[in-house]
């Protein structure tokens, strides 16, 4: 009978559910063209470590935005990254700084911003090329002067 009362005590290990800010999304303004993705977001030391390492996919429309906190020069990476991706550098009003295309799965070879940035977005590989992203498009999301 206490065996059956400890069980009942015990906390239930539920999923992990993302918080609000995990499921926000984010518009790249390019041209005439706005592009609305899902994004997950990585603003902890933890999650921008971890970043999008062992993953063997992301959904189409998705990428991971990484908040450094403050502007600063940027260097990625794709230790333990099975996705090819590209970078997009992103300055503290919400332009692209630089874009890093189709970044080497498994690589250790240090990607750098070029200049000082406040975030970085990252998506699958092509897309930023296909649908004509380039530096000096404008990205908003609340993390970003232009959208506050």
């Amino acid at each position: 009978m206490l065996a059956a009362v400890l069980f009942v005590m015990m906390p239930v290990a539920l999923p992990h559910k993302a918080n609000a800010e995990e499921s926000d999304s984010l518009t790249i303004v390019s041209g005439d063209e706005r592009h609305v993705f899902s994004v997950e977001l990585a603003d902890t030391p933890e999650s921008r470590a971890r970043g999008l390492m062992y993953r063997r996919s992301m959904p189409e429309g998705h990428g991971m935005l990484f908040d450094f906190g403050r502007v600063e020069m940027v260097s990625m990476w794709m230790r333990n990254t099975y996705i090819p991706l590209d970078m997009l550098f992103i300055r503290a009003d919400g332009s692209i700084a630089r874009i890093a295309r189709n970044t080497e799965p498994l690589s250790e070879r240090q990607i750098s911003s070029g200049e000082p940035v406040l975030s970085v977005f990252e998506i699958n590989a092509g897309i930023s090329d296909r649908l004509g992203i380039t530096a000096g498009d404008v990205v908003e999301h609340p993390l970003f002067s232009n959208s506050q």
